[in-house]
């Protein structure tokens, strides 16, 4: 599926990605469950409810950009550089497995053969190209892979709350010491956020350490999110505390989910990012209206969120 413009995470799917759009709740591992939630909804969610309306109930199709799909390739770089013998993950082959990547993205999804409108879109997207390798070159001022070998990538996980709340996603990297400790790490293709915003950058991470202690029974020692934009980490050693309020936050999400589904009431929130909405002719806020809602809803997150592949860069 061609990946959305403003997602933060990576590889989202789950195990009801085939079920019927109308079915009340999704059997997991013997459990009945009432919904699910990904980061990346949730996060929706809580910067626009209409636009968790258009991605999850409407499932209204989206134009991808030429950030968004850097991601992509910037992630597919980053995965398969560990497929490598540990000496060989240099930057100069970092650099060379820029163009197959882009080439089985693109052969993944052709729709993304008309992401360059411009007249000489060869030398657009030579252009793009070359961004994509300095990007991945900033990895390298960051680690040195060759030093690295993670127990997971592109780790699908998931778990069923008391509430019978489904929380899943994909978690970048899981790297397991020696010692059993656990750091989960994901690459952003954006810049690093300003201190007022690193607790909104982080709630992803908490969220998938939640998974991970409530399946493991760990707390992972460290949470870890790359910038490669800038050049910039932020790290975080979280607690239970910690994971415990996050798990009330996600909590307090899905209830305010369920109450705008059943009042049918998604109200927008205008502001920075709405430049970056592909909805914004449907939207109320900027004179539009929305589509009427599908007439057999299902409850909100239990429908087959759409699968992402990426961690873009909605600035580009």
């Amino acid at each position: 599926m061609v990946p959305q413009q403003g997602e933060e995470s990576a590889g989202e799917a789950g195990p009801d990605a085939a079920t019927p759009r109308t079915r009340i709740g999704t059997p997991v591992d013997g459990v009945n469950v009432l919904g699910s939630l990904s980061p990346s909804r949730a996060g929706d969610f809580k910067t626009c409810a209409l636009m968790y309306r258009f991605r999850t109930i409407d499932d209204l199709p989206e134009q991808p950009s030429p950030g968004a799909i850097r991601g992509v390739v910037v992630h597919k770089v980053l995965e398969d550089l560990f497929d490598l013998p540990a000496p060989d993950r240099t930057p100069e082959r970092a650099a060379a497995m820029v163009v197959p990547a882009w080439e089985a993205v693109l052969e993944a999804e052709p729709v993304l053969s008309t992401l360059f409108t411009d007249a000489d879109e060869g030398a657009a997207v030579g252009a793009w190209l070359t961004y994509c390798r300095s990007v991945l070159a900033r990895y390298f001022i960051l680690e040195d892979p060759r030093l690295l070998e993670p127990a997971d990538r592109e780790l699908y996980v998931e778990a069923v709350t008391d509430t019978r709340l489904l929380l899943r996603g994909v978690i970048d990297r899981v790297d397991v010491a020696t010692d059993g400790a656990i750091r989960l790490v994901d690459y952003k293709s954006s810049r690093s956020p300003g201190a007022e915003y690193e607790g909104r950058a982080l709630f992803q991470l908490k969220f998938y350490a939640l998974v991970i202690w409530r399946t493991r029974g760990v707390v992972p020692k460290r949470l870890q999110l790359i910038y490669l934009a800038n050049a910039e980490v932020l790290s975080y050693d979280p607690d239970e505390q910690d994971l415990l309020a996050t798990e009330r936050k996600v909590q307090a999400i899905w209830e305010a989910v369920r109450r705008a589904q059943e009042s049918g009431d998604w109200q927008p929130s205008p502001g920075p990012l709405c430049r970056w909405c592909s909805h914004q002719a449907l939207c109320p806020a900027y004179g539009g209206t929305p589509p009427p809602l599908p007439v057999a809803q299902e409850p909100a997150g239990t429908s087959a969120e759409p699968p992402v592949a990426l961690s873009p860069d909605p600035s580009g």
